[in-house]
């Protein structure tokens, strides 16, 4: 257990939150502006940080008291393979508010890259990134 701050020892505080990042979950959809985007699957990579107060998981060592990866990756799978979108702005807000719908988050950051991207130019991705807070 952690002794109570004293003048010798202050108690740490600090202005960045705790953070829970899944990083290059690869799935793989239907998504697209055009039709023949959305004709076969393509790959997409997801990265999500979740800001999520990890103090008492930290000490407990108990899955309970923190968010459960497993499940923010279901999330991201669930709206990737299962639905189709027009943009990968919408992709990322969908995941956004289905993870701010967890208990105990307290803000999400999304990014969604499309690895093979339909223009007439050499680039390594497309990628949109958002921030939501609760």
């Amino acid at each position: 257990m952690t002794e109570p701050p004293t003048p010798h020892r202050p108690l740490l505080m600090t202005d960045r939150p705790d953070t829970i990042l899944i990083q290059g979950i690869r799935l793989e959809g239907r998504h697209g502006v055009e039709d023949d985007e959305r004709a076969l699957p393509q790959l997409l990579e997801v990265d999500l940080e979740v800001e999520v107060d990890l103090g008492h998981a930290s000490h407990s060592d108990d899955l309970a008291d923190t968010v459960d990866y497993g499940r923010l990756v279901k999330i991201c799978q669930e709206v990737v393979e299962s639905g189709s979108f027009r943009l990968l702005e919408r992709i990322a807000g969908v995941i956004a508010e289905r993870v701010l719908g967890m208990d105990g988050v307290r803000a999400c950051t999304v990014r969604v890259r499309k690895l093979a991207v339909p223009l007439d130019a050499d680039l390594d991705f497309a990628q949109v990134e958002i921030h939501r807070p609760r």
